[in-house]
């Protein structure tokens, strides 16, 4: 019989930078992920996501992750795919890192979207997460472009975009909470304009992943 990696190969593959682990959620991760949601991820005054999740009650938004992390998988299919990425620091989950695609193979485009604990922001982690999911991109799955996008007000989302190449690529009115709107700031990197770190990616088990994500 076969075993789960060959099954769903994403399980296998991992990245790895001078201090994170990144890897396709597993559910081994889930439990980690929502103890660093509920720990806090921003002020509660204001809403980073376009979809409002951490106003959940908290039993509620546990479920609710795991759900979220369930029903990606189901999306999964050769060029249209929804990745989110543990991201693990010593050995514990501190956030997500998402990449995603839509006809890929026509657009040559990704989209990324991620989020930290509030005690570990601050510390270059940010842009050290981001920087691995794009030269994963671009480097391993042969992205041109990649696109991301933030509120007006988020200055450290921002901050990390700009310091790894985006450019400001258009604005749009966005209610992120019933009754509240703010500007959406959208941003564009081009392959050959992504800012590299010094440090070179690690990344494991992806000749599988080739074939379940590009065909």
């Amino acid at each position: 019989m076969p075993n789960l990696s060959e099954i769903w190969p994403l399980f296998d593959l991992t990245l790895r930078t001078p201090r994170l682990t990144l890897r396709p959620m597993r559910d081994e991760d889930l439990a980690g992920l929502a103890d660093a949601a509920v720990a806090g991820i921003h002020d509660p005054a204001v809403m980073p996501f376009g979809v409002p999740w951490t106003d959940a009650p908290k039993g509620d938004l546990v479920r609710n992750l795991a759900q979220y992390q369930w029903m990606l998988r189901t999306k999964v299919a050769q060029d249209n795919w929804h990745v989110a990425f543990a991201v693990l620091l010593d050995g514990r989950v501190i956030g997500s890192q998402d990449l995603s695609a839509v006809a890929f193979s026509t657009r040559k485009t990704v989209e990324t979207g991620s989020w930290l604990t509030r005690e570990s922001q601050g510390n270059g982690l940010g842009k050290e997460m981001r920087a691995a999911m794009l030269m994963f991109a671009f480097d391993y799955l042969g992205a041109d472009f990649a696109e991301t996008s933030a509120a007006a007000w988020n200055a450290a989302s921002i901050g990390v975009s700009k310091a790894v190449g985006y450019v400001p690529n258009g604005v749009h009115r966005a209610s992120r909470r019933a009754g509240q709107v703010n500007d959406e700031i959208h941003f564009r990197l081009t392959s050959e304009s992504l800012v590299r770190p010094e440090w070179e990616l690690a990344v494991n088990g992806f000749e599988p992943v080739r074939s379940q994500l590009l065909g």
